[in-house]
């Protein structure tokens, strides 16, 4: 560890900050940004930083003559940016970069471009085809969710970019929903459910849910509510934009469209096709999600993993859907810690992206669907069951979450 003067101390502190708000804004989870800011001041001799770290803010004091508020919003996922950094404070921490050099790789990475527009595009259709299979949509299914997917992101790059989040959801969910509709009444594709489901999977909000719950884990009780809250109004924008389309489509034609609930095609059923589709899936995400792209084949094998568990504790152990949920969040969590350690990598970067496929996505769309029926009971069954769902998510990455760092590193260097 280096002492720093005075004269140094603001350097110090503006390039924790910095390093900070790139990884804030980027999806970071706050304990990460906050021990990634002591990492970098602790090195250069500064006892006396002190970070409280908010869900959009970073307030900032070094000694007696530093103080730094900042507002941060959260402008999307750009895990690459968050794995960046993350190296970076560890290199100045082994005293392997100065201070020059830090804001010199800061102000790069900050500079980084997210992924290309067509990958974008594709990983959304591919999770979208894939999840569709995964929530037991037919080929034909899978090829449309594949299509609506591919338009969803073009909307969403070239035409939501300067729209509020709530706006941006909504118009997403209503384009999804209508779009589906219109492909299933041109007889393309077998359920209208199956395909609106796996299409709208790229809108749901997987970042702030699964990071509120690791705040909470982490005792950032204010930060995480927030994210959950952010996470919920998602996904009640979702719901409202699913609504929206489905009234006006009943509108035009003078009732509703009537759907006979879940289906699930014998072909995609198989465990050959389910285990390829969780593996495309989840990987499709990652580059969503902008995780390096090296990280995308260990992403994809943690999703796998946790849904051939939630499979398995469905098919052979007749276990209920919250009751899987819970176990095969419990080896999604366990899977992306010891790759995080294994890799080198923040273990945010698998575990997002490997619990997508457990999120109650379905149960979104059945719960809007059922209310625009005017099916109540209906809605509250399906809705109690996404809540449930939730909950076991949410108790799963605690659980795992709460077991101490050293022992994923013990039992991988065995």
């Amino acid at each position: 560890m280096e002492s720093c003067s005075d004269d140094l101390l603001p350097q110090v502190m503006e390039t924790a900050s910095e390093a900070g708000h790139i990884m804030l804004e980027n999806g970071a989870e706050i304990f990460r940004v906050e021990e990634t800011m002591e990492r970098i001041t602790r090195h250069y001799g500064i006892d006396s930083g002190h970070f409280f770290v908010l869900s959009n803010g970073i307030i900032t004091s070094g000694g007696t003559n530093y103080s730094n508020v900042e507002f941060i919003p959260f402008k999307g996922t750009q895990l690459e940016k968050v794995v960046a950094v993350n190296r970076l404070s560890r290199q100045i921490e082994k005293g392997e970069c100065t201070i020059g050099e830090a804001r010199q790789r800061l102000a790069e990475i900050r500079a980084m471009k997210p992924k290309p527009f067509l990958e974008q595009v594709l990983a959304s259709g591919i999770g979208s085809g894939a999840f569709c299979a995964i929530f037991g949509g037919s080929l034909m299914d899978c090829l449309a969710s594949f299509t609506v997917g591919l338009l969803l992101y073009v909307f969403i790059l070239k035409v939501c970019c300067r729209m509020s989040k709530i706006v941006s959801n909504i118009l997403g969910s209503t384009l999804v929903s209508a779009l589906c509709i219109i492909l299933h009444k041109m007889g393309f594709g077998d359920s209208l459910g199956n395909m609106t489901i796996g299409a709208i999977i790229p809108l749901i909000p997987g970042v702030p849910f699964t990071n509120g719950i690791r705040d909470l884990a982490n005792e950032d009780y204010i930060a995480g509510a927030t994210r959950l809250l952010d996470a919920i109004t998602v996904f009640f924008c979702i719901t409202a934009g699913v609504a929206l389309a489905f009234l006006i489509d009943g509108r035009i034609e003078h009732g509703m469209i009537v759907l006979d609930g879940m289906k699930t095609d014998a072909v995609t059923a198989m465990w050959p096709i389910q285990t390829a589709a969780a593996f495309l899936g989840t990987a499709g995400f990652a580059a969503l999600f902008g995780a390096p792209r090296r990280q995308y084949v260990h992403a994809g094998i943690c999703g796998t993993v946790g849904w051939v568990t939630y499979l398995a504790m469905m098919r052979l152990a007749a276990a209920t859907a919250v009751e899987s949920t819970f176990v095969a969040t419990l080896a999604v969590v366990l899977v992306s810690r010891f790759m995080a350690v294994r890799r080198r990598c923040p273990v945010i970067v698998f575990q997002i992206c490997g619990i997508f496929p457990l999120i109650p996505g379905a149960g979104i769309f059945w719960t809007s669907y059922y209310i625009v029926n005017r099916e109540l009971s209906l809605s509250l069954s399906a809705g109690f069951t996404a809540i449930g769902t939730a909950i076991a998510i949410v108790l799963g990455i605690v659980f795992v979450t709460s077991l101490p760092g050293r022992l994923f590193k013990i039992v991988s260097k065995k």
